[in-house]
């Protein structure tokens, strides 16, 4: 198993980010925040999962560990392959994607591209409990303001993956309303 890669960035592919690592390019499907790393920095270092099929193998590359986990975990769900795990880790950050996951947030998951709602349930439905112990408990409760906030949104015409990064950005101990406004006020 190839764990982690430290190299220098020699180029940039459709297909991903080849790491040149003491004269060998590996060729690494990297999550966004990867590929922005590998623009600025001489050096890199890459947490990687090498997934083995009989035709070959893939290298897949994260920058921190939790993102490699969360990845590994959505590998055991049932019609998850990594190209689609990959697009879930991509898509935000790694304590909102488990946090969803504790709320039962479906949801959450839909906005993802090629992730359907039967997907997005089986996704919540295997994870939950591999995953609670560690979510906070404040952040699994059934009155999540989360939900509230994210879907007055919604309401108001945002996306759902809009709305949740929009929510993101604001103190997330606020009420529903508070944080409406304070993502209202932040994208005018």
């Amino acid at each position: 198993m190839i764990a982690r890669l430290r190299g220098r960035p020699a180029a940039s592919t459709p297909e991903g980010l080849v790491l040149d690592v003491n004269g060998v390019g590996y060729l690494v499907h990297a999550t966004p925040s990867v590929l922005r790393g590998s623009e600025s920095k001489d050096e890199l270092t890459v947490e990687t999962y090498l997934h083995v099929r009989e035709d070959t193998l893939q290298l897949y590359g994260f920058s921190e560990r939790a993102e490699r986990e969360l990845f590994v975990q959505l590998l055991t769900v049932s019609g998850i392959g990594p190209k689609v795990a990959l697009a879930v880790v991509s898509g935000s950050p790694v304590d909102e994607l488990r946090r969803a996951i504790a709320r039962g947030d479906a949801a959450r998951f839909q906005a993802i591209p090629g992730i359907g709602k039967k997907t997005a349930e089986r996704i919540v439905l295997e994870l939950k409990e591999k995953l609670a112990d560690g979510v906070p408990v404040a952040a699994a409760s059934s009155s999540d303001t989360h939900v509230v906030a994210r879907d007055a949104l919604v309401e108001l015409g945002w996306s759902l993956l809009g709305a949740e990064q929009a929510l993101a950005e604001v103190d997330p101990l606020l009420p529903p309303e508070e944080r409406v406004r304070l993502a209202l006020k932040k994208a005018a």
